[in-house]
């Protein structure tokens, strides 16, 4: 094709169906056709993860939501992809390329309760619904560690469905990913942001991936237009340190890099780590403070690291689901 042709084609940005993927891939569509001048066509693609109903803990987690987009790439189905980077297994396939990771949005975790409770006012045996063991296992700790008495209940499906057993009285609270709700603008429905020292997000949380085929230079080069430095370095480190737990995105494991500035100069990176039993009653949980690192190399060794330390403490022995 001429590149006068190229220029005149839409190009095709494979999606999963939901509304907040939707949502999520909007936003990159509006912001690739900015760069390329060119149409960018949503094709809604069905994952693996998307039509099962086992909980993510029984079905393995690792891949289940961007197998199906991936394979799409590789057919020549779409010229990219757009995924929630905590979705991404860590191991990089060679025939694709992670082109871009945009500026994250809010990482932490949010509580959506009845009467906008707190976390603290939840009344006591209260029900709370997640999906995540990562998040069970931390909520279970937290109210251990501060006399509360909750009970957590493992659920699917998406914001509404979620939301709408808090609203139907089946369930006393939810758990879910601020970016999630910001990016669909219900943000006005949490009654709490979870502060990190409560409950650290999933490696990547917040984070989009933005991928295309390796082959396809001339996108990647473009899509890469869309990358925040910081970002991408603040998700390396944490999913160094999730691929080097060898476990995979439904482990109970929170990690968070933040970049620490000095006046206007970014100069330290800090990562925490934590991986614990679903019932609350074992934590490891880790920290580790550096100068920012200045390749991917760098940023990997940093998450190794923290990883290692974690290890020696236990950490191996709190997860349920190891990568095999």
């Amino acid at each position: 094709m001429t590149e006068a042709a190229k220029a005149t084609t839409a190009l095709k940005l494979g999606t999963r169906r939901s509304r907040l993927a939707m949502a999520q891939s909007g936003h990159v569509a509006d912001a690739v056709r900015e760069l390329t001048g060119r149409e960018v066509e949503l094709v809604e693609i069905t994952t693996y993860g998307d039509v099962s109903k086992e909980q993510l803990a029984q079905i393995g987690g690792t891949g289940v939501f961007v197998t199906a987009l991936r394979d799409a790439l590789l057919r020549g189905e779409v010229d990219f992809a757009v995924h929630s980077l905590k979705d991404l297994p860590t191991t990089q396939p060679d025939d694709l390329a992670l082109a871009a990771v945009p500026l994250r949005e809010d990482p932490r975790d949010v509580l959506v309760a009845r009467d906008g409770l707190t976390f603290a006012q939840l009344p006591d045996g209260a029900r709370v619904g997640t999906g995540s063991p990562r998040r069970m296992a931390q909520l279970n700790a937290y109210a251990r560690g501060h006399g509360l008495n909750i009970q957590t209940v493992p659920i699917r499906g998406n914001i509404d469905t979620r939301v709408g057993y808090v609203r139907s009285g089946e369930l006393d609270a939810v758990v879910l990913a601020a970016a999630g709700l910001r990016r669909i603008g219900r943000v006005d429905e949490v009654s709490e942001f979870l502060d990190a020292d409560v409950v650290l997000p999933a490696p990547g949380q917040g984070a989009l991936a933005i991928e295309c085929t390796a082959e396809n230079a001339d996108l990647a080069a473009t899509l890469a237009q869309l990358d925040d430095p910081h970002t991408r370095c603040a998700v390396t480190a944490e999913r160094a340190l999730l691929a080097a737990l060898e476990a995979g995105c439904s482990a109970p494991v929170g990690a968070l890099a933040d970049l620490l500035v000095d006046g206007q100069i970014v100069n330290q990176m800090r990562l925490r780590g934590v991986v614990g039993s679903t019932d609350g009653a074992e934590l490891v949980q880790l920290s580790t403070t550096g100068p920012v690192p200045t390749s991917h190399h760098a940023a990997e060794a940093f998450g190794r690291e923290l990883a290692s330390e974690m290890l020696a403490k236990g950490a191996a022995g709190l997860m349920g689901e190891r990568a095999l």
